[in-house]
């Protein structure tokens, strides 16, 4: 489906002129973004660690939580941190084991749930396991918050519960001592979309303060400050990989974790980068580490260990002390990244057959196959998603049951579908463009199909679904130069709520092209505007022959013709040479060829 192109609309001339500091392209860019107010636009533009990083305490479970930590460690009771399977919960583990590490507490023990037999969260399993084993209190980091019986059980079982989380919330909280989460009802804390790594960060920014001396120095000899910004590498990929807005204190945290994570420090980091050839044998960094090194190189690599093997492979590489067993896991993980890979492609390929053969016109698209990895149908819906350009549940037995994984589109919640429906599931979580769940039976499957088909139209009745590219602005590519590039670079990290600007320039001679890549899926261009000056472009995709438009740029286009492209403004950086380049998100044959 061909996207619909919009060019946001310019702000008024009253605006750039309350900013005349401002170059225009820059005032026009946060504009779009919400941010009029000096106060707003100094925080977005210069984030500050000491000023833009809230209190933890501001939580109002906070000082519950750290009283209840602080009494299990006098005491030396086992205290068990149950993370998630995926780069957010990995990290927010990560940074909980840390913490106590940093205080000098011991008798910790981490759980990471398996994906494809534990599922998603705490389960009543789990919770028995680890009251056999001696636990007295959980620590949950990006789940909890949806696991009421299991939390119940606890209690009966004599074990506090302390919840961090950030996903939706249910009709019925559970009983936990205390739940650290920016979105429950009343809850005080000012910034609402933090990951959860983040909020598992918050818990340690607490902590730390509560065990810092009058010289703020931790029990480790560490300054406070410094364990805390230490921590931020694992904040960031949590962030990013999580896709929440990168805006307001998340924004701060990720543009400091991005600093950490330059540094690298952490041995287990530094062996991915290796692997992933990302640094050099010398320790230094082939290119710098950005939010899309992250979120197409990192995050993929953690997520890929829950999703082939177990997320503890991951766990175990961020907190290791031993440069060997870094290189071994770094290279396991790289085994299951490569692996991933290949079944999702396979995977892909029969999803696509699916949706072609019978489903080309339904609004809301499912795809199953009973024997696809339940570790990889979400990236499935994600991939045939973005193909269609229409929301996907992508459904695989897993010995017990059916589960799937559902991606949406803008205008239609998912989760908010999901949960108007809850008894076809055993369990179920996510967020409004996500969704994860179990049905309760095999038996509901076309039923649950149907209502969430019935749900979607009614939802988007009377409202345009097709997709949309929102542009900033039509641009003029010979101006674009080194020091447009800085001024825009000013707006990184790039993410949700804060996408990368996209710019229209209209009616571009292609002057050389190629297709690129092991498919020739790729195009590499050389582009000219409105004077002889060269601009090189990379089209990433646009030669696919299974594009979701149905356009193969590849065949369709040649050297002189004319082109509008919507594009970015980035760099391609080899062998420490830097250019600008062009990055085309869409293009069309030129309205109007000159």
């Amino acid at each position: 489906m061909e996207k619909q192109w919009s060019v946001l609309e310019t702000p008024p001339q009253s605006f750039f002129e309350e900013h005349p500091e401002l170059p225009p392209i820059v005032a026009t860019l946060l504009f779009h973004r919400k941010l009029t107010q000096q106060e707003d636009i100094d925080i977005f533009l210069g984030p500050d660690y000491s000023r833009d990083v809230h209190d933890p305490y501001l939580f109002q479970d906070m000082e519950k939580a750290i009283a209840r930590m602080k009494i299990a460690i006098e005491k030396n009771e086992r205290i068990t941190v149950h993370g998630d399977y995926d780069a957010d919960g990995v990290s927010g583990a990560t940074i909980l084991t840390t913490m106590f590490r940093t205080v000098g507490y011991t008798n910790t023990d981490v759980y990471i749930p398996h994906r494809e037999t534990e599922g998603y969260g705490l389960n009543m399993n789990t919770v028995k396991h680890l009251h056999e084993q001696g636990t007295t209190l959980i620590i949950t980091c990006d789940c909890g918050i949806s696991n009421t019986p299991e939390v119940a059980l606890a209690n009966e079982l004599g074990v506090d519960v302390i919840i961090t989380d950030h996903h939706s919330i249910p009709a019925i909280l559970p009983a936990a001592h205390a739940i650290i989460h920016p979105k429950i009802e009343g809850e005080p804390y000012p910034d609402k979309t933090l990951a959860g790594g983040a909020v598992a960060f918050k818990v340690a920014q607490a902590m730390f303060k509560a065990y810092a001396d009058e010289q703020e120095v931790l029990p480790n000899g560490e300054p406070r400050e410094s364990a805390e910004k230490w921590l931020l590498d694992m904040v960031a990929i949590a962030t990013v990989a999580d896709m929440v807005p990168i805006l307001g204190e998340s924004r701060t945290l990720t543009k400091y974790g991005l600093i950490v994570m330059n540094k690298a420090k952490r041995i287990g980091l530094k062996k991915l980068l290796l692997e992933a050839g990302i640094m050099h044998n010398d320790g230094s960094l082939k290119y710098p580490i950005t939010e899309e090194t992250i979120g197409f190189r990192i995050a993929p690599w953690i997520n890929a260990a829950g999703r082939m093997d177990h997320a503890n492979v991951a766990y175990n590489l961020f907190v290791t002390q031993s440069p060997t067993e870094a290189v071994d896991l770094a290279f396991k993980l790289n085994q299951n990244n490569i692996e991933r890979q290949t079944i999702t492609e396979l995977y892909v390929t029969e999803a696509t057959k699916q949706v072609e053969i019978a489903q080309m016109d339904a609004p809301l698209l499912f795809v199953f196959h009973e024997s696809w990895n339940p570790g990889v149908v979400g990236l499935v819906a994600s991939r045939i998603k973005s193909r269609y350009d229409k929301p996907v549940i992508a459904m695989t037995s897993n010995g017990e049951g059916i589960m799937g994984s559902g991606r949406s589109v803008e205008g239609f919640n998912m989760i908010e579908a999901i949960q108007s429906m809850p008894h076809f599931f055993d369990k179920f979580g996510g967020h409004p463009m996500a969704c994860g769940f179990t049905l309760a039976s095999p038996d509901v499957k076309d039923a649950f199909q149907q209502a969430l088909t019935d749900v979607f139209v009614e939802k988007t009745n009377g409202m345009d679904v097709t997709p949309k590219l929102l542009i900033d602005a039509e641009i003029d590519l010979d101006t674009v130069h080194w020091d447009l590039y800085d001024l825009l670079e000013k707006f990184s990290p790039f993410g949700q709520a804060n996408p990368k600007p996209l710019y229209l320039a209209k009616d571009v001679t292609i002057f050389s092209m190629q297709s690129i890549g092991k498919t020739k899926g790729h195009l590499k261009m050389v582009l000219q505007h409105h004077s002889k000056k060269m601009h090189k472009a990379i089209g990433w995709g646009l030669a696919d022959t299974n594009r979701g438009d149905g356009n193969d740029w590849g065949r369709m286009l040649k050297a002189g013709d004319h082109v509008d492209i919507v594009c970015e403004i980035g760099i391609n950086e080899w062998n420490g040479n830097r250019e600008l380049q062009l990055t085309i998100t869409d293009i069309r044959k030129a309205e109007k060829a000159s």
